[in-house]
């Protein structure tokens, strides 16, 4: 995900645990050719690549095969990732319409297969997969034809988005329509993704649907620890309980550390308030919370207004009655 799954939130996963395959923030193919040919240094979101644990995916995007081909296989050999991912389902206006790569490409099933092979061809033996959404339009569902078309190109997966590129993140996620991929492909594996924001909706979705595998995304941007919650229900073990909301504080606090380590005192505390925002997202006194970091400019600004107003536990909240709006229960 854009902007959020950077090296410190996928360590934030790590700690936990669960999760079998952690994939980079997409990065702009065209973007890391010229700053490679500029001599300059490689996309941040690149950042802790080379050095973090296996097994790790890197989601690349552009609508140029060479370019895809050329920066795939740098990944590959040079960087030594597990996976290169491409994406066609981004429906983002910057990636869609101005750059006609995305989800615009689900137009092209042609395309989207010279890349595809193109592609597994450069980073052999590193294995290629795909991303792509159901269609651009409702009317306009052609998941079917483009998952065979990956499939015949060689691709080792493909993870499919329920959705169309023209409902964004709006309505719900149409799994049927994922599960009737299954059938048309000889060996592929299929991954759906979409709406899976709890640990009975991924088991359901595993049951159910003829997949084998799901992708976690959004529903972990606050809850890093749902990995291991999903993973302990699919080996039928107690699934651990959420985290209490001091616990919760002291892991955005942490994760807050390994951003600034990164990016510096100012930058750091401007790019972590969305993650704080995800963190309080759903809990007692979120909105609350929100208002006061959305003005932190400093770390002290930031761990100051986490201590005061990031929801707490019941016990704590008594205490201090004037840190909290309304009434605090642990989720």
């Amino acid at each position: 995900m854009a902007g959020f799954t950077n090296y410190a939130f996928r360590q934030m996963v790590r700690d936990f645990g669960g999760a079998g395959l952690l994939a980079t923030e997409m990065v702009c193919a065209r973007g890391f050719a010229w700053l490679d040919e500029h001599e300059l240094e490689h996309p941040d979101r690149l950042w802790g690549v080379r050095d973090e644990p296996r097994p790790l995916a890197v989601q690349i995007w552009d609508n140029d095969p060479e370019t895809l081909a050329r920066v795939g296989a740098r990944l590959a050999h040079e960087y030594g990732v597990s996976v290169v991912d491409i994406n066609f389902g981004c429906p983002v206006r910057d990636v869609a319409e101005r750059a006609h790569s995305g989800s615009y490409l689900l137009r092209d099933p042609e395309r989207i297969g010279a890349i595809v092979a193109r592609v597994v061809q450069a980073c052999a033996p590193t294995p290629v997969t795909a991303k792509i959404r159901l269609g651009c339009t409702r009317d306009e569902i052609r998941a079917i034809e483009i998952a065979q078309i990956v499939e015949a190109a060689g691709a080792a997966a493909l993870t499919v988005h329920g959705r169309v590129a023209q409902d964004f993140f709006r309505g719900q996620a149409d799994w049927d329509q994922i599960a009737a991929i299954k059938p048309h492909l000889q060996r592929m594996p299929l991954i759906g993704n979409g709406d899976l924001d709890t640990v009975d909706k991924v088991v359901h979705a595993l049951q159910h649907y003829r997949v084998d595998g799901v992708m976690i995304a959004r529903a972990a941007l606050g809850r890093p620890w749902l990995f291991r919650q999903v993973q302990a229900a699919l080996r039928g073990e107690p699934v651990p309980a959420e985290p209490t909301l001091d616990e919760q504080r002291e892991v955005l606090v942490r994760h807050f550390r390994l951003v600034l380590d990164r990016f510096g005192d100012e930058r750091g505390t401007m790019l972590m308030r969305k993650y704080a925002c995800c963190y309080a997202q759903g809990r007692p006194g979120a909105r609350h919370f929100r208002t006061h970091i959305a003005h932190a400019a400093t770390p002290s600004e930031f761990h100051a207004v986490v201590e005061r107003h990031f929801p707490r536990s019941p016990s704590i909240a008594a205490a201090n009655p004037s840190s909290v709006v309304g009434t605090l229960r642990v989720p």
